[in-house]
């Protein structure tokens, strides 16, 4: 194997490990809901354990006895009002919705990636707006109080009040915030919105 083939293959192999050290830092944890679904199981084996511990040794039973528990379902639907029913059928589908796209939806952390010769550089979106809100401050020559910048994965939110009596360039802002957004090199990129209020704010 030759020199040229051994670096190509290092820097595959750094590649991919730059790309799961990303999607690590970028994605977030589906450890709450593998603790709430983990406590909802445990509470439920350990009702059941109770119910059939208190009739092992022959003491009346706590809410139902397992026979009951046992009847009560194979008696389903006719034993339970349809209101009840619906609602109860309505709940589980919702939480096994909620564990389902928990499941295969990928979750996302409020950060950016930026290319970095060495390594992955990542990037809180609030660092990410401070500095998009710093750039459209400075170019409608307003006060830090007057910007509001929200980031989102997919969205940057520009909100200005102006300063009374004196227009702003709503396009020249937006502009400027695209112009940063591309200096920074995030990714993925974000589309820019720039909303200017009617009402103005009274010049410091």
């Amino acid at each position: 194997m030759s020199h040229t083939e051994v670096d190509s293959d290092r820097a595959t192999d750094q590649r991919r490990a730059d790309e799961r050290l990303a999607n690590r830092e970028l994605r977030s944890s589906r450890a709450t809901a593998s603790v709430i679904a983990a406590v909802l199981i445990a509470l439920a084996g350990l009702y059941l354990l109770l119910e059939a511990a208190l009739k092992a040794i022959g003491q009346p039973s706590w809410l139902a006895a397992p026979e009951e528990m046992a009847g009560w379902l194979h008696q389903l639907p006719g034993n339970v009002a349809p209101a009840v029913l619906g609602a109860s059928g309505a709940l589980i589908l919702l939480l096994g919705l909620f564990f389902f796209l928990q499941g295969v939806l990928p979750g996302h952390l409020h950060r950016h990636r930026i290319p970095g010769r060495r390594g992955v550089v990542v990037v809180d979106d609030e660092v990410l707006a401070s500095s998009l809100a710093r750039r459209a401050r400075i170019e409608a020559e307003v006060t830090r109080e007057q910007v509001l910048v929200v980031v989102s994965r997919g969205l940057v939110d520009v909100r200005l009040r102006p300063t009374s009596g004196i227009p702003v360039n709503a396009d020249a802002i937006q502009l400027a915030v695209e112009d940063e957004v591309r200096r920074a090199r995030i990714s993925p990129v974000p589309q820019v919105r720039v909303f200017v209020s009617s009402s103005g704010v009274v010049g410091q």
